[in-house]
């Protein structure tokens, strides 16, 4: 069977805005592996993964155009469901549905998982846009035979990421676990020491468990960038990331590793200093905040989602970030 391959584009990451959206770039989609011993099947056809993916879009894009976010949720779970419905909302108020919201109808490659039984997980990674952003790494979930499947996290994969091959018997690869314990790290333990790096930076003790990746320096860059601001007039500002355990999405590579997909929440409080007012740092949070009344701080909760490749143990190697989501879906002032 025949698959679509191609060279993933490459997209700056934007950082005009203090609180822009990460933009990510591709990374490679490497040749399958295929197992001539493996004996299992994927539960789906392509045919019938199509069907089911495109029927996810197109209720998707009705909700946009009738920019009504409360039908997100009969086709959207998880993280995206929070991330999209405050982009409708967004849309709704008038700020317009951000591009970073676009998801191509085309893929580029899906992995069905093999097993019997729920949850059951379908990663598909998308085509370019029209207008050349990244792939898209989407996480299609099951969680009973007596329900739909739904989009419960998507990802942008960044520019130069290597994604790893999958055990193919055809179109399948294995499910793993948040406990997977031959690897580096466990899935669970993975995402929570990201989300640690991501609030300490290269202060974090699991600093070094990390290969660099375009998230972790765009926002480092947005913290100094936005300290140096608050310290000018006594202020104060704090990020804070906790992983979501019961959120995550694992794959099983074909090299035994594991492509996990899941959920950190953040928490950004700025307090203005000196008597100031603190103001919304970008046109979604100005938006979501839907007020001119101001204090001296505002909080703004975000979720995001990371994609992250986990090596086996012992292999000499890091956990690779490969792709990410971040959006604001809260703002307040304290």
């Amino acid at each position: 069977m025949t698959k679509r391959w191609s060279r993933l584009c490459v997209a700056a990451l934007a950082a005009v805005a203090l609180v822009a959206p990460l933009t990510a770039c591709e990374g490679q989609i490497p040749t399958p592996s295929v197992s001539t011993s493996a004996k299992a099947a994927p539960d789906l056809t392509e045919a019938q993964e199509k069907k089911i993916r495109l029927r996810i879009l197109q209720a998707i894009d009705e909700a946009d155009q009738a920019k009504n976010p409360d039908a997100y949720a009969a086709v959207m779970g998880g993280p995206q469901l929070e991330i999209r419905t405050s982009q409708g909302i967004i849309n709704q108020r008038g700020g317009g549905m951000s591009k970073y919201a676009t998801i191509p109808k085309d893929i580029a490659q899906t992995v069905i998982p093999t097993e019997d039984g729920w949850p059951r997980t379908i990663f598909d990674i998308t085509t370019t846009t029209e207008d050349q952003q990244a792939k898209r790494l989407l996480v299609l979930s099951q969680d009973s035979a007596q329900q739909n499947y739904k989009l419960v996290a998507m990802a942008r994969l960044f520019d130069g990421a290597q994604l790893p091959k999958f055990e193919v018997p055809t179109i399948g690869s294995k499910m793993g676990t948040a406990k997977d314990d031959n690897l580096v790290a466990t899935p669970a333990d993975a995402l929570a020491q990201y989300a640690d790096v991501l609030q300490n930076g290269d202060k974090s003790q699991y600093a070094a468990n990390f290969a660099d990746d375009v998230m972790r320096q765009e926002l480092a860059t947005l913290t100094q960038k936005v300290e140096e601001g608050v310290k000018g007039n006594n202020g104060t500002q704090q990020q804070t990331f906790t992983a979501v355990p019961d959120q995550m999405w694992v794959m099983r590579a074909a090299d035994g590793g594991d492509l996990v997909v899941g959920r950190i929440n953040g928490e950004w409080t700025r307090n203005a200093g000196d008597g100031r007012e603190s103001q919304p740092a970008s046109n979604d949070e100005k938006v979501l905040y839907n007020s001119d009344k101001y204090t001296s701080t505002m909080k703004v909760t975000y979720v995001n989602v990371v994609a992250l490749y986990i090596p086996l143990k012992d292999s000499g190697k890091q956990i690779t970030a490969v792709g990410s989501d971040r959006q604001p879906v809260k703002v307040e002032a304290l």
